[in-house]
């Protein structure tokens, strides 16, 4: 959905718009033709754009009447018609506890405003409602005390995210100044964020672009996909490093756009998906635990100095044997 201010009084509703009203936590946004006819509960789980919240979240929301349309509470069950405007008003969280755990990190960079660490596969980067341990951020409430607290009590620091099998660098706001900062660099595309991953097949282009809308997927809400439908721009760079005989390609990946699952998405779409991928990719793959992508480049502006950082990581061990098994084929 695009994004669009909204002030309360008439919404233009030729085209669908979405728009936040952050101070009074709320969500709104306008059914378009696409969208008429669908129940009320699953448009709104597709338009909150979060796996963390659930179809039966939503419908726990209607219940307690925070999803109006129309300016009258809404029925999980209602069609939606093309025009109508949704308003969710979310509601507070429940207290979460999350316990600091003594899990080892592999800390690049740190100071006062930031850490950047370089993630092993497998770890998950923040909890979620019911899985409260065994993430990125119970290894840093044990590691410091001072973490912005921006995102909420389930994802404190937490700027922006990689997915837990893929490995690589990740920065971390201690403070709400940095998190603002490095929030505003994100947002305005001026954070360097390179990755490296291998694919299925032999790319027949040195380097490209892929710019392909990218939604959630209709089928399978844990699954996003390129669709005009209830989507976002999203552009991912790429260039060859090396062909690996006829069934592989190793290559960089940058992203301009960060949307969820968004270099996986996009590798399918052109027929190259990642190996090992196990959402997105294929039947037959390597022997490696996740997708064989690695965030290796990571570039921002300090928040409080304002000094250029950049990082590297170096391709992780197991993605490494992968790839010398394939070269000595």
């Amino acid at each position: 959905m695009s994004s669009k201010p909204y002030d309360g009084q008439e919404v233009e509703q030729e085209v669908e718009q979405e728009f936040e009203l952050e101070e009074q936590e709320q969500v709104g946004f306008v059914i378009d033709e696409g969208q008429a006819g669908e129940r009320l509960d699953k448009v709104v789980t597709e338009a909150m754009d979060d796996p963390a919240i659930s179809r039966t979240q939503v419908q726990e929301w209607l219940k307690a009447q925070a999803v109006t349309v129309n300016g009258q509470t809404g029925k999980r069950n209602y069609k939606v018609a093309a025009g109508d405007v949704v308003v969710v008003t979310i509601p507070e969280p429940e207290e979460a506890v999350i316990d600091p755990e003594n899990i080892p990190l592999d800390i690049v960079y740190e100071d006062s405003d930031v850490i950047v660490i370089n993630k092993p596969r497998g770890l998950v980067v923040h909890p979620a409602p019911g899985h409260s341990s065994g993430t990125v951020v119970n290894a840093l409430m044990y590691h410091c005390k001072d973490l912005s607290g921006i995102n909420g009590v389930l994802r404190p620091g937490i700027v922006h995210r990689i997915d837990k099998d893929t490995s690589g660098l990740l920065m971390i706001a201690k403070n709400d100044l940095a998190h603002a900062s490095l929030a505003a660099q994100l947002k305005d595309h001026s954070i360097t964020r390179k990755y490296i991953g291998l694919v299925h097949g032999n790319l027949p282009h040195d380097h490209g672009t892929i710019d392909a809308p990218i939604g959630r997927d209709t089928n399978d809400r844990k699954m996003f996909t390129v669709t005009e439908r209830n989507s976002k721009h999203a552009v991912t760079h790429f260039m060859v490093i090396e062909r690996i005989g006829e069934d592989y390609s190793l290559v960089e990946l940058q992203l301009e756009t960060g949307r969820t699952h968004q270099i996986r998405v996009h590798l399918k779409y052109i027929g190259y998906p990642l190996a090992g991928d196990p959402m997105y990719g294929r039947n037959k793959t390597v022997a490696l635990k996740g997708q064989a992508l690695h965030a290796a480049v990571l570039g921002f502006k300090h928040p409080r100095t304002g000094e250029l950082m950049h990082f590297e990581a170096p391709i992780p061990g197991d993605m490494n044997h992968v790839l010398s098994v394939l070269r000595g084929r």
